[in-house]
């Protein structure tokens, strides 16, 4: 692994003329928690003025996020992406951008997928946990007042009946009365079928239908974009992360990151606290 160090940081004006004399148009795929933003959701000054460099310059910036699309745009506004793509609920929801359309973007591509299965799975197991779930109109329905930040809406309070009886786009479970380990350990003794999940750095769950990752997203946007695999970046943090870090090819996790994400990338930045997004995306405009 690398871990890339401090490099002098130019102006936004001459990193866009830079970046306008390279031959080479990036795809970037960026993760917003834990990358883009910390722990608090505070998207540091360093982190934003590289981000908005990269955009102005003219490369294919992505926000590629477990976030649900409410959620995401806040982030896809404060870096200045107003055309492109973004992908939320870890591949489930595809959007395009456009400052034309009366929303400034459109959902051209969702993944839906019955989650009674692994809700019956799940309750079992853990009976305590709560639950939660985007449908394909966009509401997020719970069980015990459950919200989230990365949820964009508040979510409608139903019984588990309701749940079983939706259609997700995404799935979230989450334990307040186990460890991280110990969760992971139940998660994989159930051994979920039919769909992709992800545990999170608590003791938290994200589903998506059987397939879908932000890979799996990335890779039919950069077919459609026309951009060389080798032309691809991504940096993320979370364990949602491993197959996009994977499927770049340059795959950047951050300091803070679990070793198998770390493992999955082809280098390490710094971590979400010391700006570590920032030093890859400056490195872009060199």
């Amino acid at each position: 692994m690398t871990t890339l160090t401090e490099t002098t940081v130019a102006g936004i004006d001459d990193q866009r003329i830079a970046s306008e004399n390279s031959t080479t148009k990036f795809m970037v795929a960026l993760d917003v928690d834990g990358t883009l933003v910390d722990h608090d959701g505070h998207m540091s000054v360093p982190v934003r003025e590289a981000a908005q460099a990269v955009v102005a310059a003219g490369h294919d910036v992505l926000i590629a996020t477990g976030r649900s699309l409410n959620a995401t745009l806040p982030i896809i506004e404060q870096i200045g992406i107003d055309s492109g793509y973004a992908v939320c609920c870890n591949g489930g929801v595809t959007l395009r951008l456009d400052r034309d359309l009366a929303d400034g973007y459109e959902i051209i591509h969702k993944a839906t997928f019955d989650p009674a299965p692994a809700l019956r799975a799940l309750r079992e197991k853990l009976p305590t946990a709560k639950y939660a779930l985007e449908d394909e109109d966009g509401n997020f329905l719970s069980t015990e007042r459950f919200q989230d930040a990365s949820f964009g809406v508040e979510a409608i309070g139903v019984d588990f009946q309701t749940l079983l009886e939706a259609t997700a786009v995404r799935l979230v479970v989450f334990s307040t009365e186990n460890t991280p380990e110990e969760f992971s350990a139940t998660i994989k003794e159930i051994g979920l079928a039919g769909v992709t999940y992800s545990v999170g750095w608590t003791a938290w769950l994200d589903i998506a239908a059987a397939g879908v990752t932000k890979a799996s997203a990335l890779e039919r946007l950069r077919g459609h974009l026309g951009t060389e695999p080798h032309s691809t970046v991504a940096i993320g943090d979370g364990r949602n992360d491993i197959e996009m870090l994977g499927w770049a090819g340059r795959g950047v996790a951050m300091g803070q990151a679990p070793e198998e994400v770390i493992a999955a990338a082809d280098e390490v930045t710094h971590s979400v606290f010391d700006d570590g997004a920032a030093h890859v995306l400056r490195s872009l405009l060199a």
